[in-house]
Parts: C-alpha cells; sequence; structure tokens
C-alpha cells in the first residue's frame, strides 16, 4: 500500500470550522480546502462573507472554494464576481443545475470567458460532465466535482464513472476532477488509482489516516480490547 506522500491524488479538507480547517491547512499533504453552505450552516456561520474574509486571512497560500447561494443565474454571476475577487486562491463553487434543474452551462461559459476560477460542484451523472467540460475555458484552473460519495450511496459503483470522468477531463487540460463526498478512507486510494486529481476529505475520515498500514492482527487485538475495555466500565454483569 501506498504511503500517503507518495499518493498523486490531492486531497483537499473538506469543512467549515475555522480551527479544523487551520488544523488540517498545517498537515502539508492537505493541499487545497473547500467548504459550502450546508456545512457552513452546520457550523454556525452567519456572516458569510466575514467568515470567508476571515479563512483567506489564515490562509492566503492554498486553493480554497466558496460557493455561490443564490438559485438565479443572473444573480449568482453576481456572487461569482465579488467572490472571485476576495483572493488569487480562491475558487467559486457553482452548482451544476439551479433547483428548477435548469443546468448552469450557460453561466460557466460566461464566467470562465472572465477568467473565473470555478468548481461546478455537485455533478452525478457524465453527461453532466460532459456539459460544464464543454463549457469550461481549457486554460483556466478549475474544478469538477462530482460527488461519487453520493453516488455509491445509491448502490452504484462510481469508480467506472469516475474512470471515464478522468479521461472526458483530458481535453481541458487545466481542469481537475474531485471525488466528491467520499464515504470512507479507502476512497482516497481508489481516486488515486485511477488518476483522479483531487478528493475532498471530511476531518472525520482525514482523523483515520494513522490507521493507514496497520497490521490487521494488532488492529484485531486493539479492537477486541476496545470491547473488553468498555464492557468493564459500563459495569456489566450476567
Amino acid at each position: 500500500m501506498k504511503k500517503i506522500e507518495e499518493l498523486k491524488v490531492k486531497i483537499f479538507a473538506d469543512g467549515a470550522d475555522k480551527a479544523g480547517m487551520q488544523e488540517m491547512y498545517a498537515k502539508p499533504y492537505i493541499k487545497g480546502l473547500t467548504t459550502n453552505p450546508t456545512l457552513m450552516r452546520k457550523a454556525g456561520i452567519t456572516d458569510y462573507k466575514a467568515f470567508a474574509k476571515d479563512i483567506l486571512a489564515a490562509i492566503p497560500d492554498r486553493p480554497i472554494s466558496f460557493e455561490v447561494f443564490s438559485d438565479d443565474f443572473t444573480d449568482m454571476e453576481r456572487q461569482a464576481l465579488e467572490i472571485t475577487g476576495w483572493g488569487e486562491n480562491v475558487y467559486v463553487k457553482i452548482p451544476v443545475t439551479n433547483t428548477r434543474r435548469e443546468t448552469c452551462y450557460a453561466l460557466v461559459r460566461k464566467l470562465a470567458a472572465q477568467k473565473v476560477k470555478l468548481n461546478v460542484t455537485a455533478l452525478m451523472t457524465l453527461d453532466q460532465v460532459r456539459g460544464v467540460v464543454a463549457a469550461l475555458d481549457p486554460n483556466v484552473p478549475s474544478y469538477v466535482s462530482v460527488f461519487a460519495g453520493r453516488i455509491a450511496d445509491t448502490g452504484h459503483d462510481p469508480i467506472p464513472m469516475m474512470t471515464t470522468a478522468v479521461e472526458l477531463l483530458k481535453v481541458a487540460p487545466a481542469a481537475e476532477l474531485i471525488w466528491a463526498s467520499p464515504r470512507e478512507l479507502l476512497n482516497i486510494f481508489q481516486a488515486d488509482e485511477i488518476g483522479c486529481h483531487v478528493i475532498t476529505v471530511t476531518n472525520d475520515i482525514l482523523k483515520k489516516l494513522s490507521l493507514v498500514g496497520l497490521n490487521h492482527d494488532e488492529f484485531s487485538l486493539d479492537t477486541v480490547k476496545m470491547f473488553y475495555n468498555d464492557a468493564a466500565a459500563a459495569g456489566f454483569k450476567l
């Protein structure tokens, strides 16, 4: 098994807790960070712009993605142009459709023509990948974020789709494919094996990195000890 430092896939930390984001930023294997309105709401963020500016002051030199939150494409464009001005390391997240199933492709094309670095998000089909790639400027840095974890949640293996997506992005050399919403640490190694460029990982999964390469006999014994010690601590009797 490869060591983390041997992986070609770039690991981005996904979260909205400043302390957690700074903790991950301190790790040399974390190459970028992402967040979204859902994570920000869970973290209790109420002032979007103030939070973003605070994070960018603390993390000025790695890619960070912030998402628009309008459902109207004209207003999305306005938000995107403001967000992109917050820093050179900022990528603007644009959802692949709005809530009315209208695709974002025209907006992506318009923003890409203005050299806005984009992170087109929430993709789950290859048709969506094709539509986004066709709209991007192939020479402007961007991310295409496919929610492989959510695809797996539906009972479908995401690996064949992600493998095809890697090939589809070859016509846009400045674009990178993100394996988004992973469900387990193994997904990092799967993403690396198929040549995926980036994987976004939450802190709870990243904390399992210390287990990589652990001897399974020892891990088994540690598990037995955990059950024994917890039973004893609980005072269970029969």
